[in-house]
């Protein structure tokens, strides 16, 4: 009798129908166990991402509390030291969450302005003689527009540089040009530093602190 033929009368051994029982039997036992570890790893996988989104959720909010700290204490030290007056913060007082760039615009072209008239009194100073008329109209306009974005510390010299040019005083002039550009310079890089960290608050989902909400 051959092993095809085999029809045992009890249970089966030393055959080939009980290895392939026992060969069916094995890999059903190692797919059951393959799925039961294919699930415990992805439900590894389901809390480790879901630990990641709270530890990044968690990490935005103190980011986000950091960036308005900065930027809080910031407009608090250029008041403080006379960079910018309470012009500027009228400013923002008209700004809000319907127009959250009003103050960014309007700042903007003072810097475009600002840097213009500079140039052209560089010019002017370096003729001779000098049109002290043309300096002085050209110091009146970086006076008001210094004036009107609050910028302090540049009117506040606009104020001696045209008293130089009443006066005709050439080096008088020059020293002013120098001393409002170093000015200039300084309010336009903390403005864009502040700027930036709006843009940062903002991108993170927070919002901006309006004066009306909080008081610098």
């Amino acid at each position: 009798m051959t092993m095809a033929e085999c029809k045992p009368r009890g249970p089966c051994t030393g055959c080939a129908c009980e290895s392939e029982e026992a060969v069916v039997k094995k890999r059903e036992e190692f797919e059951d166990e393959a799925l039961v570890v294919k699930k415990r790893e992805g439900g590894e996988e389901e809390d480790e991402q879901e630990e990641d989104v709270s530890a990044a959720a968690v990490d935005g909010v103190v980011d986000v509390e950091r960036l308005l700290q900065e930027l809080v204490d910031l407009t608090r030290s250029l008041l403080a030291e006379e960079v910018l007056d309470q012009q500027f913060t009228q400013l923002q007082q008209l700004q809000d969450e319907s127009n959250p760039e009003f103050v960014l615009e309007v700042v903007s072209l003072f810097f475009e302005d600002s840097e213009r008239l500079l140039e052209e009194l560089t010019e002017f100073l370096a003729q001779d003689p000098i049109d002290y008329v043309a300096v002085d109209a050209h110091v009146h306009q970086l006076k008001g527009s210094s004036s009107s974005i609050g910028a302090q510390k540049v009117k506040t010299v606009c104020v001696k540089f045209r008293k130089c040019c009443e006066e005709e005083d050439r080096e008088g002039c020059q020293k002013c040009l120098e001393q409002v550009k170093q000015e200039f310079s300084l309010v336009k890089n903390k403005l864009e530093h502040m700027f930036e960290l709006e843009q940062k608050i903002l991108a993170a989902g927070g919002s901006l602190p309006y004066p009306e909400e909080e008081e610098y």
